[in-house]
């Protein structure tokens, strides 16, 4: 699940979010997204890893053109050799040189370089599974500290604005003091109740601040002073996704997904391994054609002379079959069906998890939205009874005790508003991605 939500909170963000960008200069979710992929170093090996592969291509198709290897080499003989003009064998100083050509071409391999092509195309499309994975992992970090960033902002919020009120509460209830109509023991406890909240602030402002940090080290950011995010808000979007099955949901998901597509190319990586492994098993017959030649200096015949005298040919057709080298080609054979199985398996856990991943997501989305509706009307009603019980206090008609209880309540309610908000919109994200809804 981890790929896949990195996705759906870039599609949310740019298509439900509203940006109102303060005089700072600041980073959207899509800006942060691109320099962390931009600057990680895990994305920077997994380019690498690509670019490997291409390498390999380019390796498996060069098997299809002959080999050719060309070799000379100069030499002095001192002492009795044999003179070439008289065929006396004379103690005398003679200095020679050679040179040779060798072509060779694979006629017949079991097929094993058109084999090791299609793998190495397999490989490539490997790597870019692999790629996008480790794009989308990295997407995924960014993106839910961005939102943990909102969240914390529209938390501290709530805070301020609470504190606010009870400032102002406080000063009305001084004055009431000072004319009598309330004792001191009332104001004492809205004085408690300020310093209580001024601590959540600080808290409030603490984990709004860490959530930057963490952010800011994603990005490789140094100057976390100057670091900030967009003034986004988040709104709840309306979704139609949880009246489709989740059937539907998951075979849509299946056909798209990269996690599958990735286990389901190893899988046919490792049947094209078992094919070159069976490749070895077969005779392999190669043709070659050699030249040779070679040339005596300080004698009287001139070197072309010598080089066309001289020369020799070598051509022909060279068979090996394999009959029996260790039992090693069978044991790559035996390895490469394991690792078959292995591939098999693999691919079979990986599509299990989507439909686990899928089925829980489906029954998070519901019940969050459940949740999040519930929170809405708790809240109406909280507020309803804050201002009836503000109203009360206000008219002398309510003790202090029972006044800040129920403010207490109506900021719980407003912080559950907040968190079950964000849930529904993070667990309606994800079900979306699935289906195919959300797009970059």
């Amino acid at each position: 699940m981890g790929k896949i939500i990195s996705q759906i909170f870039i599609s949310f963000f740019l298509l439900f979010f509203s940006s109102n960008i303060i005089a700072q200069e600041t980073l959207t979710l899509k800006q942060c997204i691109e320099r962390a992929i931009e600057k990680n170093i895990s994305i920077k090996q997994s380019q690498a890893d690509l670019e490997s592969t291409i390498l390999n291509k380019n390796t498996a198709m060069a098997n299809f053109l002959p080999s050719l290897n060309l070799g000379s080499s100069h030499s002095w003989n001192i002492g009795l050799n044999q003179n070439i003009t008289t065929g006396i064998l004379e103690n005398m100083t003679t200095r020679s040189a050679s040179m040779n050509a060798n072509l060779g071409i694979d006629l017949l391999n079991g097929l094993q370089n058109i084999q090791q092509l299609y793998l190495a195309n397999l490989s490539i499309l490997a790597s870019q599974y692999q790629l996008e994975d480790m794009k989308e992992n990295i997407s995924l970090l960014v993106a839910n500290s961005y939102l943990q960033i909102l969240f914390n902002r529209e938390s501290l919020g709530v805070q301020q604005s609470q504190l606010n009120v009870a400032n102002k509460e406080l000063i009305i209830a001084q004055e009431r003091l000072k004319t009598g109509i309330i004792p001191q023991g009332d104001v004492l406890e809205i004085e408690a109740n300020v310093a209580t909240i001024e601590q959540n602030v600080v808290v409030a402002e603490n984990n709004y601040q860490l959530s930057k940090i963490a952010l800011a080290q994603l990005l490789l950011i140094s100057d976390i002073e100057n670091f900030e995010i967009a003034r986004e808000i988040a709104n709840t979007p309306e979704s139609t996704i949880l009246n489709a099955s989740v059937n539907a949901i998951y075979k849509t998901a299946v056909a798209k997904r990269s996690d599958v597509k990735l286990a389901e190319t190893n899988l046919k990586i490792a049947k094209k391994n078992l094919a070159i492994s069976k490749g070895s098993l077969f005779p392999n017959l190669t043709g070659f054609y050699s030249y040779n030649s070679r040339v005596l200096f300080d004698v009287p015949t001139t070197l072309s002379h010598q080089l066309d005298v001289n020369a020799g040919r070598n051509f022909g057709l060279q068979l090996s079959i394999p009959i029996f080298n260790g039992m090693a080609n069978n044991t790559n054979v035996r390895r490469s069906k394991i690792a078959i199985q292995k591939s098999t398996y693999a691919l079979e856990q990986v599509r299990l998890d989507l439909e686990n991943t899928i089925n829980q997501a489906y029954n998070d989305a519901k019940g969050s939205l459940k949740a999040y509706q519930a929170a809405k009307k708790t809240l109406k009603a909280r507020k309803l009874t804050y201002e009836y019980a503000k109203e009360r206090f206000d008219n002398g008609a309510m003790n202090t005790f029972n006044f800040l209880q129920a403010g207490q309540k109506y900021e719980a309610a407003q912080s559950e508003l907040i968190k079950t908000k964000y849930n529904y919109i993070f667990k309606l994200k994800v079900l979306e991605f699935y289906f195919g809804e959300s797009s970059l």
